[in-house]
């Protein structure tokens, strides 16, 4: 049986191979070629455990705004719905193969309904 996400460490292991497996997928990869430098990835997987520990954990230690940070990142460099589906694909498959239970799954929840609001959001400010 696999444990479960209990703390920091779990999430920064999370993290990694998540963003391992997004930087080797062709439909993402563009997303994150600014990463290929191991001090801003580092610097990123940081920010990521900071979110997802707060979002998991509550700890208040997030203080960045995920949503502007992506519809900048959308001006950038266009985000559509498959590129949505195929990170929470991702972020599923990350999650289920390295943890289990209620941590978990709770994760995988937050993970669509961010992604869900995200998609809804980029998509309306395409509308304006």
């Amino acid at each position: 049986m696999k444990k479960d996400i209990e703390n920091r460490e779990d999430l920064y292991l999370l993290v990694k191979c998540f963003y391992v497996k997004l930087m080797s997928d062709e439909k993402m990869y563009h997303f994150f070629e600014d990463f290929t430098n191991p001090k801003l990835l580092e610097e990123h997987l940081q920010i990521l455990v900071d979110f997802w520990d707060n979002i998991l954990f509550y700890s208040g230690g997030y203080r960045k705004n995920a949503m502007e940070i992506h519809q900048k990142l959308h001006q950038k460099t266009s985000i559509n719905s498959n590129h949505f589906n195929c990170w929470l694909s991702d972020f599923n498959a990350t999650v289920d193969d390295m943890f289990e239970g209620e941590n978990s799954h709770a994760i995988k929840l937050r993970a669509l309904s961010i992604a869900t609001v995200m998609k809804i959001k980029i998509s309306e400010s395409n509308n304006s």
